[in-house]
């Protein structure tokens, strides 16, 4: 059984709810998943002791949070190199969160990131069962990197 650490900031709940179905999705592949709001991992020691990490942020004026790239460098000095890793986020209408913090994960972390790209969702969907069953699918791919 891996742990994967689903780290996240949400501003309206939609990204939170993704977390939740993401780890819903780790536990179904048979990993065990920790969620924790990026506010709370303050230091890069809180990131130890994981397999893989999923990072999620909501897009907000065609970007990430401020709060989501102060946590970024705190995940930067946690050395995640070759570390699993997939991105997600939920948006209105254009979505660029998401990709930014895979390319974040992939490129400055140097982590082995899924070959499912980022998972980005508008907030229609996750009002839908769709929304419920693409975080599913893609915590199930991410799991298949094991």
């Amino acid at each position: 059984m891996k742990k994967i650490l689903i780290a996240y900031t949400s501003r309206t709940g939609n990204t939170e709810k993704m977390a939740d179905y993401l780890a819903e999705g780790i536990r179904m592949a048979g990993n065990e998943a920790t969620l924790a709001k990026t506010s709370s991992l303050k230091k890069a020691e809180d990131l130890s002791g994981f397999d893989g990490f999923l990072f999620g942020c909501p897009t907000y004026h065609k970007d990430m949070t401020g709060g989501m790239k102060q946590f970024l460098f705190i995940a930067e000095s946690a050395h995640l190199t070759g570390k699993i890793g997939g991105a997600f986020g939920s948006h209105t209408h254009s979505g660029e969160a998401a990709p930014m913090l895979f390319d974040t994960m992939q490129y400055v972390c140097k982590m082995d990131m899924t070959d499912l790209g980022p998972l980005s969702l508008t907030d229609t969907v996750m009002e839908s069962d769709d929304g419920m069953k693409a975080c599913h699918d893609y915590a199930k791919g991410l799991s298949e990197k094991f």
